[in-house]
């Protein structure tokens, strides 16, 4: 089997299952999901002719008065009033102008005595410190289309829509598995030949910023009926996650469990590095990413697979990472025959790669927070030169 393209295997991944059924959710619990269906206003914003500043509403056309003053008008009180000819209404911020007027004379621009009121300022514009009503969005207008993510400004803007609930795709529920007969839980004794189980716990943090169930279904050793049984145990997920025993070795369990399983294998190894190993298809409904067990590889797969599929069935549009161009501060080799992903960090001086590139040195891991995306067969760039860059979370 060739190597794929990264953008190919992308793509491919997504042709594996579709999103996920919308459901109806609370505003409460719509934060950085995705909508499934276009939002329209259920109402005008502002409802009506409001004022912006704190004054006295009055027909432009009357300046410099005098006005008498022939009312008041709050937020949230009643409605005002219309004012007949030579009348000014008291209004404060937010409040609806009352029917005849059209400009609002800010209070700090008025000589009053009493109910008598005189302008102390220039003429008079109209409309000025007037919110017209449906100026922001009037009632059906499309405030927010299928695909695009919660934020919170977009919550906002769906309840003053003058709604409570949203359709949202659903949550994928993701269950992870950690291979490897060497593992040990997170805190427990290390003897020797033993390691932390550290991808599950890499992943689940990865995941926590996204709209998902996580399931961590614990360390399984490499034993291909042990493994079967955890597959078959997580195939009721949205979709499945392993860590390790992707690649060819005789302890590397994950591919023939797979098989034995009932999955079926759509592609397998991705012209990159790292994380060539990687391997995806289904297993009954779910999607199941087999990643490399190298935290490093499985951290750079999961930024370019994993997260972008689970985006994919929450419902997103656009669920691929945002790319950005930026300025190397030191030059870099030349490429090989697969695409490169360099960790890396944005100095004073530009973009810095990170000293070990080792698919094992988690400390150099660390200290990224983007990566530099080198394409296969790229010639040596300089200090100066322009790249592309994939930001990362911190």
């Amino acid at each position: 089997m060739s190597l794929l393209p990264v953008a190919e295997a992308q793509a491919r991944l997504f042709a594996l299952a579709q999103p996920l059924q919308a459901e109806e959710a609370p505003i409460a619990a719509c934060a950085g999901r995705w909508l499934a269906r276009d939002v329209l206003a259920l109402r005008n914003q502002p409802w009506a002719d409001l004022s912006a500043m704190d004054g006295y509403a009055v027909r432009a056309a009357e300046w410099p008065g005098p006005w008498r003053i022939a009312g008041e008008s709050a937020a949230g009180g009643a409605i005002p009033a219309p004012l007949a000819p030579g009348e000014a209404c008291r209004i404060f911020t937010g409040a609806p102008l009352p029917a005849g007027a059209d400009t609002i004379l800010i209070q700090e621009n008025v000589t009053r005595d009493g109910d008598q009121l005189l302008a102390s300022d220039d003429p008079l514009p109209t409309g000025r410190h007037v919110r017209p009503s449906a100026s922001d969005f009037a009632t059906d207008d499309v405030l927010l289309t299928a695909g695009n993510a919660l934020t919170p400004a977009r919550i906002a803007l769906a309840v003053l829509g003058g709604h409570g609930r949203l359709p949202v795709g659903q949550r994928p529920k993701v269950a992870l598995i950690s291979t490897g007969n060497e593992l040990v839980p997170p805190g427990a004794p290390t003897p020797a030949g033993s390691l932390p189980s550290s991808n599950a716990a890499m992943l689940a943090a990865m995941l926590s910023a996204l709209p998902c169930d996580v399931i961590d279904l614990g360390i399984v050793p490499d034993d291909l009926d042990a493994m079967t049984a955890a597959l078959k145990q997580a195939a009721s997920a949205d979709i499945i996650v392993s860590t390790g025993g992707a690649s060819v070795g005789d302890h590397d369990m994950v591919r023939p469990a797979f098989a034995q399983a009932g999955g079926a294998l759509d592609f397998w190894k991705i012209r990159m590095r790292p994380g060539k190993p990687l391997m995806a298809g289904t297993l009954d409904k779910a999607v199941f990413l087999g990643l490399p067990g190298n935290p490093v590889s499985a951290f750079v797969t999961a930024t370019l697979f994993l997260l972008p599929l689970v985006r994919h069935r929450a419902g997103a549009s656009a669920p691929l990472p945002h790319t950005t161009q930026a300025r190397l501060a030191a030059p870099l080799p030349a490429t090989g025959d697969r695409d490169d992903y360099l960790r890396a960090y944005r100095g004073e001086a530009g973009i810095v790669s990170v000293t070990s590139q080792d698919s094992a040195a988690t400390a150099a891991m660390a200290m990224a927070d983007c990566l530099i995306l080198r394409p296969a067969v790229s010639a040596a760039a300089a200090a100066g030169d322009t790249v592309t860059i994939l930001p990362l979370a911190r």
